[in-house]
């Protein structure tokens, strides 16, 4: 079977402690958004067909389409609180085997391994491939469009929420399943880099200033170094680390 891997983005602007998290500015003196830092790594990318945005109902989501307009994605618009839902629309309107799914406020993606776990992944014939343990914000998942589709039809409302791939966790033995784990050094819980704070939003500027030669492929490794080499700006975070750590990975005993 031929596979089409498609990248579903879920965006939107409403956010209780940072407005705007996906078009905030990475380099604000050149424009540039998380989200264009985002979708230019992600066209990097070979195994990566098309990318396509899952916007947000609302007045205050039309950016995204702009946005989309001006980088020639598709996009579909759905239910604000049914992010899984808009993936799932995602993958229709391309015509997706398979979802590569990131979200829009972690600028910093590890994609060195990318391709290479989409070859275990189709190898394996899986429905899912997750990479846990990574710092919050760098991590990506291969789900198949039919999994996303039983989740959305066979979960509750808790599943159809952007825990996007809940159901397959707590349904983990109807489903082929590959977890893999990052490189050590980039199993840290006490970083992140994916911004819902002003605090965030300060450290991926700085990260970003410093690396902006590299971007959109800043390796997270690179970045990993220059955290330790400031450790001030670890300590600007760290209110948040455990918070976010802990609504990350939930598995369950159903199935």
């Amino acid at each position: 079977m031929t596979r089409k891997l498609v990248a579903a983005i879920a965006c939107r602007n409403q956010g209780s402690r940072l407005y705007g998290k996906p078009i905030q500015n990475l380099d604000v003196e050149s424009g540039i958004r998380i989200l264009d830092n985002i979708v230019d790594c992600l066209g990097t990318i070979d195994c990566i067909d098309e990318i396509v945005l899952g916007i947000s109902d609302g007045v205050e989501n039309e950016v995204f389409k702009r946005i989309a307009d001006e980088k020639g994605l598709r996009y579909v618009v759905g239910d604000e609180i049914d992010v899984l839902g808009r993936l799932v629309d995602c993958g229709k309107l391309a015509g997706a085997t398979d979802i590569f799914r990131v979200t829009s406020e972690s600028p910093f993606l590890y994609f060195e391994e990318v391709e290479q776990y989409w070859s275990k992944y189709c190898e394996d014939d899986a429905d899912a491939l997750f990479m846990d343990d990574v710092i919050d914000g760098c991590g990506f998942e291969f789900i198949s469009l039919k999994a996303l589709e039983s989740s959305h039809q066979n979960g509750e409302s808790r599943h159809r929420s952007e825990l996007c791939t809940l159901y397959i966790r707590e349904h983990h033995s109807d489903y082929k399943i590959i977890k893999v784990a990052p490189p050590g050094k980039l199993n840290r819980k006490d970083l992140r880099l994916t911004v819902d704070n002003p605090e965030d939003l300060t450290v991926c500027r700085i990260v970003y200033g410093v690396f902006k030669e590299q971007a959109p492929r800043i390796p997270v490794g690179t970045v990993v170094d220059f955290l330790d080499a400031n450790p001030e700006l670890i300590t600007m975070t760290a209110p948040f680390v455990e918070a976010g750590y802990a609504t990350m990975y939930r598995w369950g005993e159903h199935g």
